[in-house]
């Protein structure tokens, strides 16, 4: 699987993203703007889009491609239907509850097998989350160190406090539970996102 090990922060400035959208308050002193003194093409302000999407959801083509084809299929645009495809899968899901402070380790938190779905343990991080779903940390995670921390670290709980929930999630942080009160759609997410570029990128 091919890997891009570029500093994150440089993979922010040069896909015009907050390093806040990725869970990072580190914010970079070079200029954000010397990027855009340079001219690009159609195709690649097109490709640049996708590899901005595909960067904050940390996807690989072949998955990120599919996903788009589900979302052709679905009634509305496809470029919305994109958006709420990838905010509604699990991983995303817990890291806009505020139970993990980056979408990457969401995505570890998952798969270790940290979180139920209505009651079930689901350790897919693709799994797709829908309205009325109560999604919930397992019982025997709750007071690991991990999620509570200890005297020497705060856990992911209190580095995450404070966090903004979006509307379409109805978060109890008392139970470490949210509900999906609605799916997700582009007004929902907390960068600006051009997926018209990417559906005339796949329609090539």
């Amino acid at each position: 699987m091919a890997v891009n090990k570029d500093p994150i922060l440089r993979r922010c400035r040069y896909l015009g993203i907050s390093p806040a959208v990725m869970g990072i308050n580190k914010q970079s002193k070079r200029n954000p703007n010397a990027n855009s003194r340079r001219k690009v093409s159609e195709y690649g302000q097109q490709l640049k889009e996708k590899q901005k999407l595909k960067f904050i959801y940390g996807m690989m083509e072949k998955p990120f491609r599919h996903y788009f084809e589900l979302a052709e299929k679905m009634e509305g645009k496809a470029g919305d239907n994109l958006i709420t495809l990838l905010e509604s899968r699990l991983d995303s899901v817990v890291y806009r509850m505020g139970m993990a402070s980056t979408r990457r380790e969401a995505r570890q938190l998952v798969g270790h097998g940290h979180f139920t779905v209505n009651g079930k343990r689901v350790d897919i991080p693709s799994f797709r989350v829908s309205v009325g779903d109560v999604i919930a940390l397992d019982e025997r995670s709750r007071s690991s160190a991990q999620f509570k921390g200890n005297e020497k670290a705060p856990g992911i709980l209190a580095r995450t406090e404070g966090v903004v929930v979006p509307l379409w999630l109805d978060v109890d942080r008392d139970k470490f539970s949210a509900t999906v009160t609605r799916m997700p759609g582009p007004a929902d997410i907390e960068y600006e996102a051009e997926t018209h570029l990417i559906v005339e990128l796949y329609s090539k």
